[in-house]
């Protein structure tokens, strides 16, 4: 009977072990966390801390799952692979051998060596230890700073918000998240942040993190040299692969764990997927590192079938994400650049509130290539088919009702969104 061993139990970790057991009913299946014993749903985590929802409500499957599908759980640290032995060593547990082997140990908080950033009262925000963190850290803090921007920034400004504790974002951009976002998406959620109430420091570094000659936290200097006191530092400066337990092993790593569109590493039997793997693409194109969630749950399920030994390859399909800027709701679908691309057709239309905006995008021959949605919500499966179905962006405007989620309840837009964006062709 093979024995496979699953590193992480992250939504890419679950997928792959649930799949993997529908495929091989005889298999001895493990998996191995030192967060926690049970998967959770980590995107909850900031409804945790707010109190809106409570751990048992996080965890998509019931306790009683995992016995009756015979998926054993280890509540341990992996602290070394021996491939060669096909052995883990553990931290409490000692030794664990494997027939197949998949790495799924997610992202870590991005560093970028700033002095005093392993200071207490200093951290990131990512799982469950830095939720308890939080807890103790929030404890006498009058005043926070995050440095960084984008979608873990703002959530970690909306929990400090809920505790009425005044926050200021250090943000290296021009505008919020503008790497990522086009300008005038990236304006509207700025405006919106600092409507909100934060303190939101535009083209602004951090430079130091102060020590208060205890080892904690008192106070940061910025680029331009500016002191501002606080008692907690979050650094939300985006995330990187976690790749530190393969590190000093011979499994190859680049940003992330290197992987083939079958999520195998270079090592026989030894397989990585989620946020810490990075697909090697071919030709001259960038390799891919995906981390959302629903991408890493379509890679665990490949990488079952490929430790199986299904013949299988990766298709990331159609991109998509969604998320919410304090109250203001956020759809993406396609790629959208943050800058005009060649080729490529950019309709905007804006509320006049200044809360609502459509970013319809197509090719100068007329086909429809991607969207963004601001403030309204849109029906996936009709956005997703539009790009999918390479339509018209014609058909897409004639057709611009059919993405309302819901037409009872929420204002419609149509006809003065119709009307700008003709305007612009």
């Amino acid at each position: 009977m093979k024995h496979a061993v699953i590193i992480g139990n992250g939504v890419a970790g679950i997928t792959a072990a649930r799949r993997l057991r529908s495929i091989e009913p005889e298999w001895r299946i493990t998996v191995i966390s030192g967060e926690s014993r049970y998967h959770y749903s980590r995107p909850a985590l900031m409804y945790l801390f707010m109190g809106h929802m409570r751990y048992a409500d996080t965890k998509p499957f019931e306790d009683h799952v995992w016995e009756e599908d015979r998926i054993e759980l280890v509540r341990d640290w992996v602290i070394e692979i021996d491939a060669d032995a096909s052995t883990l060593h553990l931290h409490r547990s000692g030794k664990l051998g494997y027939d197949k082997l998949l790495i799924a140990t997610g992202s870590k908080s991005n560093k970028f060596g700033w002095p005093g950033q392993d200071l207490k009262r200093v951290q990131g925000l990512y799982d469950l230890m830095d939720l308890h963190q939080l807890h103790e850290n929030v404890r006498g803090t009058r005043q926070a700073v995050i440095v960084g921007g984008g979608l873990i920034g703002i959530e970690f400004g909306e929990m400090l918000h809920s505790c009425n504790i005044p926050v200021t974002f250090l943000v290296r951009e021009k505008s919020y998240w503008d790497n990522v976002l086009p300008a005038e998406e990236s304006a509207m959620v700025s405006r919106i942040i600092r409507e909100a109430g934060f303190d939101l420091r535009l083209e602004t570094e951090l430079k130091e993190i102060v020590d208060d000659g205890s080892g904690a936290a008192c106070a940061v200097v910025t680029g331009q040299g500016e002191r501002i006191d606080t008692q907690l530092v979050g650094l939300t400066a985006g995330v990187a692969p976690n790749t530190d337990l393969v590190r000093e092993s011979n499994i190859e790593t680049g940003r992330g764990i290197l992987v083939d569109w079958s999520f195998r590493t270079n090592v026989p039997n030894i397989f990585a997927a989620g946020d810490c793997a990075e697909i090697v693409t071919d030709g001259d194109g960038r390799n891919l590192i995906q981390q959302v969630w629903y991408t890493g749950k379509m890679q665990g399920k490949v990488a079952a079938e490929a430790m199986a030994g299904r013949d299988v390859r990766y298709d990331p399909g159609i991109w998509y994400n969604s998320a919410k800027f304090l109250d203001l709701e956020y759809q993406t679908y396609g790629f959208v650049s943050n800058l005009p691309q060649p080729g490529q057709v950019n309709l905007w239309w804006e509320h006049p509130s200044g809360r609502k905006g459509l970013r319809l995008i197509h090719s100068e021959t007329g086909e429809f290539l991607a969207m963004n949605i601001m403030g309204m919500r849109a029906r996936h499966k009709v956005c997703e088919g539009w790009i999918r179905d390479k339509r018209s962006i014609e058909f897409v405007l004639d057709h611009l009702e059919d993405a309302n989620f819901d037409t009872e309840f929420f204002e419609r837009h149509d006809p003065e969104i119709l009307e700008t964006v003709r305007s612009q062709m």
